[in-house]
């Protein structure tokens, strides 16, 4: 910690959940560290029983079923003790900006506490991961081939480069990566990205379109007409969405023949 000066205790925390939608999903396991000004650290942590099932994507992601907290407490009972363990000191964690924070204030407000953290000093790893060794395509360049991008944001040297970065990439992974578009597709997450521009729309495992809101939140275009095509008309002539999205919904339901 030579490097490190505290004037108050730092709490690094992580949760693992039951998925990642804040206000939706639980908490599962708590896991925190704390660096004392003095140089003292101490670590802590619990698994949490979120009162619903795991989905089988969650436990692929961080190992922890439904057995495996079958017994431990539920957030009502851990919560003051996670406060306790967060107390008087300034918060970090790895994108804990984005998720770790307003999650867990969102679970601490389900369960009647109100956790005040706008003071606190918040130490994302992640962000500064990111800004001293930038993600973008002249670092990918001078990473993967070699050489420096001298043509940075000219629309063809661009393309170019990034062309010449996934060839890098095939050579240097031989064996995590296969040269077929379908599995670079799916690495990229490319079945994760909406549809339709508004972000109404998103596709299920099989490249099915399915809603984001409403009632039918999750249903296929297809099983919402074959189930209530009242509703669905309605959607389509008489809520207000995106033309863009209403394009999408009209040529699909155009190719399915409903």
């Amino acid at each position: 910690m030579a490097n490190l000066h505290l004037k108050r205790p730092l709490a690094f925390f992580d949760l693992e959940t039951t998925g990642t939608r804040i206000g939706k999903d639980r908490i599962v396991q708590v896991g925190i560290v704390r660096l004392e000004p003095g140089g003292k650290r101490t670590s802590w942590q619990t698994l949490v029983n979120p009162g619903i099932p795991i989905p089988a994507e969650a436990t692929a992601v961080h190992g922890i079923t439904d057995l495996d907290v079958a017994l431990a407490p539920p957030l009502e009972a851990v919560a003051k003790e996670i406060l306790d363990q967060l107390a008087e000191s300034d918060l970090a964690g790895f994108n804990v900006l984005r998720f770790d924070v307003p999650f867990l204030a969102e679970e601490f407000y389900r369960v009647g506490i109100e956790w005040d953290h706008s003071s606190l000093r918040i130490v994302d790893v992640q962000r500064i991961y990111h800004q001293m060794e930038p993600r973008n395509l002249s670092a990918a360049l001078r990473f993967y081939c070699g050489r420096e991008h001298a043509g940075a944001h000219d629309a063809l040297a661009d393309v170019e480069a990034t062309a010449d970065v996934l060839l890098a990439q095939l050579e240097r992974y031989p064996e995590a990566l296969k040269g077929e578009v379908d599995f670079l597709g799916e690495l990229s997450g490319d079945r994760q990205r909406s549809p339709d521009a508004a972000g109404k729309l998103r596709f299920d495992d099989r490249g099915n379109i399915c809603l984001t809101f409403g009632k039918y939140n999750g249903w296929t275009l297809e099983n919402i007409g074959r189930n209530d095509p009242g509703y669905l008309q309605w959607l389509m002539t008489k809520a207000d969405l995106p033309g863009s999205t209403l394009a999408v919904m009209r040529n699909t339901l155009a190719d399915l023949g409903a």
